[in-house]
C-alpha cells in the first residue's frame, strides 16, 4: 500500500516524552503509565531488530481512561472502504484526522491530504489491484489489517508487476473516534522503518523483464510475498498429461501438445495455454509428468477424449503452492537446485511443503532470449495460514 512506518526520529516530541517512548532493550515498553501505553499485537512487530518503536498518533498521551469508542464499527467500515482504495470512488477521508501519519518503508505522509495525493498517484502509474484478507482489532485503539497488492508499472514498455504483502496497523483517536496514524509493514524485507533502503531495492527488484506471453494462466492470488518467495492460492485447473524424463526435460511435450492441436476424438483445436508444467511426484520415485493447463471454461466432462492411451486428462484441484521465480535456461542442475532452495525457505520458516514438486516454464526456448525467460518451482503445501 502507499503507507509507510512511523518511527520517533520522524516527528518531534518533547525530551521528556522520548525517554518514556525509548524501548528497553528487551524491546518492550514496561514502565509507561497505563493511559500512555496502547496494546501492540507481537505478530505484527516490525521485522528488525533495530526497528525503532512505533508510534499510532500524536495524541498517544492524551488517551482517556475509559472510551466509550465502538472499534468493531470500525472493523466493519475498514472492510468496506478499503474495497475501494484505488477505484474512483476511493477511500472516506471523513474517518480519517487531517493531520493522520502515514508511513511505509519508502513514502510517509503527514496528513490525509497527501496521502490520498499518493494514492492518486499510484492509481495512475502502477494500476494497483488491492486485496484485503482480514480486518481485525488487535489493540484498543488498533486495527489490524492484511493484504496484497499488485501493480503493474505503465511507464515502462514491459510494464513489470510489483507485489507487495503485509499488515497496516491501525492508529485510532479515542477523542475523534478516527484514524491517527497508518502504519504498513512489508513481509518481503526486515527492515520497515522509513526510510527503507531494503524496502527502495525490493521495489527496484521487481523491476526487472520477465517475458510472460499472453496466454491463458491457471488463476491464482498471491497470499504473501516474501524476499525468497511467493505463497499462492491456486483456483482448480484441468490438465492433459503424459508421462515425461526428467524436470527440466521436453520428452512428451508433443504427445501432449498434439493434443490440444486436434489428436482428439472430435478433432477439436484448444487454444495453447502457458505454462507448460512438468511435475516431479516423489523425491524417491523417477516419475515424472509433463502437462498443458487447459483453457478455464473448459470442463472435464465435455473434453474430448485423447486419441493416445498415454496422454490422460486430470483436474488439479487447486490448493496454496510456494512458488520460486527465476529466470535463464531451466537445465536440470539448476532446477533440482531451485527446488531444493525452495523446500529449505519453507521449512526454515516453519511451513509444511508437500513430497514433489512442479517445474513451470512459460517460454519457447528457441525463441526466447535465455535472460529473460519466466521459470518457476512450485511446490504444494500441507497447510497455510495468513493469522
Amino acid at each position: 500500500m502507499a503507507t509507510l512506518q512511523l518511527s520517533l526520529q520522524n516527528f518531534p516530541s518533547t525530551p521528556t516524552l522520548s525517554s518514556l517512548l525509548r524501548p528497553p532493550k528487551s524491546g518492550r515498553i514496561t514502565h509507561l503509565p497505563p493511559r500512555l501505553l496502547l496494546s501492540r499485537t507481537p505478530a505484527f512487530k516490525p521485522h528488525t531488530k533495530n526497528s525503532k518503536w512505533v508510534v499510532r498518533c500524536n495524541l498517544v498521551d492524551q488517551i482517556p481512561p475509559k472510551s466509550t469508542l465502538d472499534v468493531g464499527r470500525l472493523v466493519d467500515f475498514l472492510h468496506e472502504d478499503l474495497s475501494h482504495l484505488f477505484d474512483e470512488q476511493g477511500i472516506d477521508r471523513t474517518a480519517y484526522d487531517e493531520q493522520v501519519r502515514f508511513r511505509d518503508p519508502i513514502t510517509k505522509h503527514d496528513t490525509i491530504s497527501g496521502y490520498l495525493f499518493n494514492i492518486s498517484l499510484l492509481r495512475e502509474l502502477f494500476r494497483p489491484e488491492f486485496f484485503l484478507h482480514w480486518v481485525k482489532q488487535t489493540g484498543p485503539y488498533e486495527i489490524t489489517t492484511r493484504w496484497t497488492m499488485v501493480m503493474k508499472f505503465a511507464l515502462l514498455p514491459w510494464k513489470p508487476e510489483l507485489v507487495f504483502t503485509g499488515n497496516s496497523i491501525m492508529g485510532i483517536n479515542p477523542e475523534t473516534g478516527k484514524f491517527c496514524s497508518h502504519v504498513d509493514l512489508w513481509d518481503s524485507i526486515q527492515n520497515n522503518d522509513y526510510f527503507s533502503v531494503e524496502g527502495l531495492w525490493d521495489v527496484f527488484k521487481q523491476l526487472r523483464f520477465y517475458k510472460t506471453p499472453e496466454l491463458e494462466s491457471p488463476k491464482y492470488l498471491i497470499l504473501k510475498r516474501t524476499a525468497k518467495y511467493e505463497v499462492r492460492k491456486y483456483a482448480p485447473f484441468i490438465v492433459v498429461e503424459t508421462s515425461g524424463d526428467k524436470l527440466a526435460g521436453s520428452a512428451g511435450f508433443n504427445t501432449v501438445a498434439g493434443y490440444i492441436f486436434g489428436k482428439n476424438s472430435t478433432k477439436e483445436k484448444i487454444p495453447m495455454t502457458t505454462p507448460v508444467f512438468t511435475q516431479k511426484f516423489n523425491s524417491e520415485s523417477p516419475k515424472v509428468s509433463i502437462q498443458i493447463v487447459l483453457p478455464s471454461e473448459k470442463d472435464i466432462d465435455s473434453l474430448p477424449d485423447p486419441e493416445q492411451d498415454i496422454v490422460g486428462l486430470r483436474k488439479v484441484e487447486g490448493g496454496i503452492a510456494a512458488v520460486l521465480k527465476f529466470s535463464g535456461k531451466p537445465i536440470e542442475e539448476i532446477v533440482q537446485e531451485k527446488a531444493k532452495e525452495l523446500r529449505s525457505s519453507l521449512i526454515k520458516d516453519g511451513l509444511k511443503p508437500r513430497n514433489g514438486c512442479l517445474l513451470a516454464r512459460y517460454n519457447d526456448p528457441g525463441r526466447t532470449w535465455n535472460f529473460i525467460m519466466r521459470n518457476e518451482v512450485l511446490i504444494w503445501l500441507e497447510e497455510f495460514s495468513l493469522e
